[in-house]
């Protein structure tokens, strides 16, 4: 019976294979361990249990534009520091992190692009560069990519990915909301099209302007929407928060958003909302 015992040897870290870090992710919806080229074949969304995971905006140019059809606009706008502000850090200096950390100026790529051969202005919010966070360059940014789309009479599509206002901007920042309204407004009277879609997380200040005003407002499944936090709410209603609050889901049912539409069918259904809206 010898034959058939093989004797048992504790393992040495000589014999581990060593695996790069990106081969595998864990799922955070259930837990199950992916691997990283699936997953992004996949459009990062998990096979099992169907949970998105978050994305840079380039990814979502590929997703949603045709190949090769991007061309970005104001792409040196950047922030300033115009409060010289310091908490743990220089804001300056959180800038030029988030910069090299991204690798652009701003928490938004905008764009002229097509989808399915429809020309489209694209603006994505970028929640790696400072949570997202809107400050004046961002607000402005997202502000010429609606007069752009007014110039050339085109729909105009937001994805929108944000921690809120940025505090280092103080009054600046909460100014935005303003700006981006206004040049919605100035859309909708123009009678041309503009879809948000709001992905995880979508919070604060961003979600009080641009992020709820789309003609067509479509969010990702599972994201996070709302505007204050729910420990904040809970605190000030003194009640316990219903199960998915401010999820997606939640919101789609109670008519805070139209449709909860899943990555691999964004690109889609775009495209038939617009040949809708512009017919």
């Amino acid at each position: 019976m010898a034959w058939f015992r093989k004797d048992k040897k504790p393992l040495k870290s000589e014999d581990r294979r060593d695996l790069p870090p990106d081969v595998f992710d864990k799922c955070k919806g259930c837990g199950e361990i992916l691997y990283a080229e699936k997953l992004a074949q996949n459009l990062q969304v998990c096979p099992s249990c169907g949970h998105h995971f978050r994305l840079p905006a380039e990814r979502y140019v590929e997703i949603l534009l045709d190949e090769g059809s991007f061309e970005e606009i104001d792409e040196g706008l950047h922030s300033e520091d115009p409060l010289q502000f310091n908490d743990l850090k220089p804001y300056k200096e959180r800038l030029t992190a988030a910069e090299e950390k991204v690798g652009r100026r701003s928490a938004v790529l905008a764009g002229t692009g097509t989808l399915e051969s429809l020309g489209v202005i694209l603006a994505v919010m970028d929640f790696r560069f400072i949570g997202g966070s809107m400050g004046s360059a961002v607000g402005e940014k997202i502000a010429r990519a609606g007069r752009t789309a007014l110039d050339r009479k085109e729909p105009l599509i937001i994805v929108s990915a944000s921690g809120g206002a940025r505090m280092q901007e103080g009054i600046y920042s909460l100014m935005q909301m303003a700006k981006t309204s206004t040049v919605l407004a100035a859309l909708h009277e123009a009678g041309l099209p503009y879809i948000s879609l709001i992905t995880d997380p979508t919070t604060g200040g961003v979600t009080a302007s641009h992020a709820m005003l789309g003609d067509v407002n479509l969010a990702e499944p599972g994201a996070l929407i709302g505007f204050a936090g729910p420990r904040v709410i809970t605190e000030t209603i003194g009640q316990e928060l219903p199960d998915g609050f401010q999820r997606a889901e939640f919101l789609l049912k109670h008519g805070m958003i139209d449709r909860v539409v899943d990555r691999r069918e964004l690109k889609t259904t775009l495209g038939v909302l617009l040949r809708h809206m512009i017919a």
